[in-house]
């Protein structure tokens, strides 16, 4: 069983006992968040039952196991020939969430 959710503006595919990295939720580490944007859900008997564009009633739970951040990336800005060039970092903050029910 399998389903396909939708969180901080990407879908993940996910089953039962999954470790996924998403974007922040808000949520402190060992608490539950509850996924309710379902897109799919696939069954043990193979049955895809996809949503428009939700599933009616389809929920994903999962325990948030830790808050970090990912690695850096350069944001780099030049125009030539205008003597203009800007350098930025980013780093996005994650949460790893294991999955524990989907219903």
């Amino acid at each position: 069983m399998y389903a396909i959710i939708q969180t901080g503006g990407k879908q993940y595919k996910v089953q039962v006992g999954d470790i996924i990295e998403v974007e922040k939720v808000g949520v402190e580490p060992g608490n539950e968040v509850v996924f309710d944007q379902v897109l799919a859900v696939a069954g043990d008997d193979g049955k895809l039952n996809v949503g428009t564009p939700v599933v009616e009633g389809a929920k994903v739970t999962g325990t948030v196991k830790d808050l970090f951040r990912a690695k850096k990336i350069v944001v780099f800005k030049m125009k030539r020939r205008k003597s203009y060039r800007r350098t930025h970092g980013h780093r996005q903050d994650l949460n790893r969430i294991e999955i524990t029910a989907i219903a």
